[in-house]
């Protein structure tokens, strides 16, 4: 099972380099990027990332499509892939209904924008020439000049039943909310893979859910600070403070709930990021792995 850490949009660009160098090195699996308004933007933060770095994977969950022209989307996750063939996977979703409220570009069905967005994306990144007449999205014969020799994974964010069933026969993967508990995990899954059943999909449906951690002194302080900023439940296993196996059992638990990949999400008050990166691909990566 892949394990990841996510270089949030909290932390200021200009530390995403040493981040991204002590993740290469240290061996990291997976290093995610959010895209939260009105913080960074994941596309470009992503292309530095994969510049300064040799080999790990760079992950991004996930692209608000309302603020995007799924032309646009399509070039730069084609460029990326290009550029760094196998070392990069994109997520989209709806986004955060407020944050496009404020930039006026809230769709009056996020559901239907999302689902259109989908399913032309992966036509343009599969190199075919797409003519769509949607409700929100629409093109006239657009093909990519230079579509990826193989399509990365395009994933989706989904919370509500109605979009995990969308996500899972136009996806190739699901990427759950911050926050969410292994019951949750659990619910999710079995939803998507009755939607999978029921379109007479075969095989297994990736899961992705990030698990709030700290680690060293103050973590037990900084994670209680997280799970109420959040308004989440304390007993509701959506975070762990602690070392390596704590923070492992944690993972397992996520796992064994569905979750095929877990992505650990510092605090935003994390004191040494690079330093967390280098502790989950040392410590806790080997106890996860079994290795």
């Amino acid at each position: 099972m892949p394990l990841g850490v996510v270089f949030r949009p909290q932390f200021p660009p200009e530390q995403l380099r040493a981040v991204a160098r002590a993740a290469d090195e240290a061996g990291l699996e997976q290093l995610w990027l959010w895209e939260d308004c009105f913080g960074e933007s994941a596309i470009s933060a992503a292309a530095a990332a994969l510049a300064w770095t040799e080999r790990v994977p760079v992950s991004i969950g996930l692209l608000p499509v309302p603020l995007r022209n799924v032309a646009l989307t399509a070039m730069e996750i084609a460029t990326l892939a290009r550029l760094f063939p196998g070392r990069v996977e994109v997520g989209i979703g709806h986004g955060v209904q407020a944050w496009m409220g404020q930039v006026g570009a809230r769709a009056a069905s996020p559901l239907t924008l999302l689902g259109e967005h989908l399913a032309a994306l992966r036509a343009l990144l599969s190199g075919e020439r797409v003519t769509t007449e949607g409700r929100y999205v629409k093109l006239d014969g657009v093909r990519l000049d230079w579509p990826p020799e193989r399509p990365p994974p395009l994933l989706a964010g989904a919370t509500g039943p109605r979009t995990l069933d969308l996500v899972a026969t136009l996806a190739d993967g699901t990427i759950l909310t911050g926050g969410t508990s292994p019951e949750g995990v659990r619910a999710a899954s079995e939803r998507l893979g009755a939607a999978r059943a029921a379109a007479g999909l075969p095989g297994p449906h990736p899961v992705i859910a990030y698990l709030m951690t700290a680690t060293g002194p103050g973590a037990a302080e900084r994670i209680a600070a997280e799970v109420a900023e959040w308004k989440l439940d304390p007993a509701g296993d959506v975070a762990v403070a602690g070392d390596a196996k704590a923070i492992a059992a944690a993972v397992h638990r996520m796992n064994e709930a569905g979750a095929s990949t877990v992505v650990l999400q510092p605090t935003p008050d994390e004191p040494d990021l690079e330093g967390f990166v280098r502790f989950v691909a040392e410590e806790v990566q080997p106890l996860v792995s079994g290795s």
